[in-house]
């Protein structure tokens, strides 16, 4: 699918959008995307009230550039409807992407698409409202395939691995650290969940890592869902915001190399030649399509190749 907003996620922030201090914290970072949560964060007795809390954070709050989305409750639950209403109904105009848990199947996102155009109807709103969902079920990753081409609305595909491991019945340790598992415990719905997204031109994000004082380990788990072209991660302290962010942004050294590979495969080009050498490496008209990945990370940044370059 195409036409899909670009956004920058190399971290996506999770909010209890049941904490007005913490919703204000949130607002005052330098982070990509916010999601003000009405699910796993907030208490069951907290979640209506939220719902006006997270209203008024979006009404009052400066997000400044970051992408401001939120996480309704599962839609098996006789929350999620009322969440989509409540919100969209009083903050629409400041929201970015809704985020559905514990999605199944295609109809689920089908659903929230079909009640979000009602409401947007009905508000006059301009722009549309985009959707993300969370990969989280192990029914999820059989039809992954299905549920990223449900909807032009949707943007992202979320890899939850808390809710993934307790529904195959994956050792909870691996959630936090290194179970001994040989290799990497989360590569097949990883690759999976990715592979999908970048068919239909979505983002692909990884999920929490819940020992957010274990920074080493949780910048490995960036470093792998980066390798496979996931876009970022999900953060869960403030603390893991900078790794996520350091970790899905090219370095000044790959940009630079980047922009130079292109640049003298288009002389070689003029000149007739399919492919060079640029500081003894072959370059060529795939060795171009890898680099323009980085150069798209860059541009979409803020990133630029040094002076002269």
């Amino acid at each position: 699918m195409t036409g899909q907003p670009k956004r920058l996620r190399r971290c996506q922030l999770a909010v209890p959008g049941s904490s007005d201090k913490m919703m204000v914290k949130a607002a005052g970072m330098e982070v990509d995307h916010i999601f003000l949560d009405l699910e796993d964060a907030v208490a069951p007795a907290a979640k209506v009230p939220a719902r006006a809390q997270i209203i008024n954070a979006l009404n009052t709050l400066d997000f400044g550039s970051s992408v401001r989305c939120v996480r309704i409750n599962d839609l098996d639950t006789h929350y999620a409807y009322e969440d989509i209403i409540s919100v969209v109904e009083g903050a629409g105009a400041n929201l970015d992407t809704i985020l559905v848990p514990k999605v199944k199947s295609a109809c689920d996102v089908r659903f929230v698409d079909r009640l979000l155009t009602q409401i947007e109807t009905k508000m006059g709103f301009q722009r549309r409202i985009g959707i993300e969902v969370l990969i989280e079920e192990a029914e999820a990753i059989m039809r992954v395939e299905e549920i990223a081409g449900a909807s032009d609305r949707l943007e992202a595909l979320i890899f939850g691995m808390g809710d993934y491991s307790a529904s195959q019945g994956i050792d909870p340790r691996a959630i936090s650290g290194d179970s001994g598992y040989p290799g990497d415990i989360w590569h097949y719905a990883r690759y999976k969940m990715i592979v999908a997204a970048k068919t239909y031109g979505l983002d692909a994000v990884d999920g929490p890592f819940v020992n957010f004082r274990d920074g080493d380990w949780f910048r490995t788990e960036c470093v792998r869902a980066l390798q496979l072209g996931a876009a970022g991660k999900w953060a869960i302290h403030p603390s893991q915001v900078e790794i996520a962010q350091d970790v899905f942004s090219p370095s000044q050294v790959e940009i630079d190399r980047a922009y130079k590979a292109v640049s003298a495969y288009r002389q070689a080009q003029e000149q007739g030649l399919g492919a060079i050498q640029v500081d003894g490496q072959m370059v060529d008209v795939a060795t171009v399509r890898l680099v323009q990945r980085i150069i798209d990370r860059a541009e979409l940044a803020g990133m630029k190749p040094s002076a002269g370059i």
